[in-house]
């Protein structure tokens, strides 16, 4: 197979790796890690790489990305077939499965971490899921006076945030970065900041089952020419494959 891969950066070192053990050929194209602060700019790099593959002999378009804010929502292709996880971030692509992240986040959808990726490239080292921000966790306490009224307000964002008690900083270390001292320098940092450290193993699994081709349908979406990304906000599924 060969097949244009467009990824966020924050994966770049591990499925660098993985391209250079994959049977398959492929031409990566990484798009810059603040681009997800941004869903709209996120989603017109990704559009704009894919756009830019047609007619250039690639069998697939993989993505390496989760929901990510909405950015893979209405992304489409005219004449290849794509690829995508099911997963609402890169947090869930990073521990291997929708039910691990549930079983280290479920119940803090707000909770900080961090990975080499973003010690290395990005403008925070600190990142929160964006499970928590589908929920509505970065909307303001005006935007939901505003939709609800006050009173409703009130209620929604009491329950949105609770006072935060955890502040602890979750690290999540690959097999394909452990040896690069992230985890230490993280540790380091957290601790001069007054937060608690907590190290976690990680699981790509899923990258390089996208690299290599294994695409199980509860894990992956297929997306046929002609179709798009339509957002689900479910935990099961996450996107579908709609008609354009």
């Amino acid at each position: 197979m060969k097949a244009l891969l467009v990824c966020c950066e924050v994966f770049m070192r591990e499925v660098s790796i993985m391209i250079n053990q994959s049977p398959n050929t492929i031409f990566p194209v990484f798009t810059e890690l603040g681009a997800h602060e941004q869903s709209a700019v996120l989603h017109a790099q990704i559009q704009s790489a894919i756009d830019g593959a047609e007619g250039k002999g690639f069998d697939h378009i993989l993505l390496g990305y989760g929901l990510c804010g909405n950015a893979l929502n209405d992304i489409r292709s005219r004449s290849l077939p794509m690829i995508a996880i099911r997963a609402h971030d890169c947090c869930t692509v990073f521990l291997g499965s929708r039910q691990r992240f549930k079983e280290i986040f479920g119940n803090e959808l707000s909770s900080t971490w961090s990975s080499a990726g973003y010690l290395e490239r990005g403008n925070d080292y600190i990142h929160r899921t964006d499970t928590g921000k589908l929920l509505g966790l970065d909307r303001g306490y005006d935007d939901f006076v505003k939709e609800y009224g006050e009173e409703n307000a009130r209620y929604i964002w009491e329950t949105l945030h609770p006072e935060e008690k955890n502040k602890t900083l979750v690290f999540i270390d690959t097999e394909e970065t452990a040896s690069l001292g992230h985890r230490e320098s993280c540790k380091k940092r957290a601790i001069e900041e007054g937060k608690s450290f907590s190290y976690i193993k990680g699981d790509t699994r899923l990258l390089k089952a996208l690299v290599d081709g294994h695409w199980m349908d509860e894990e992956f979406l297929r997306i046929e020419p002609g179709h798009r990304i339509n957002a689900l906000y479910d935990e099961q599924f996450i996107i579908e494959s709609v008609l354009q």
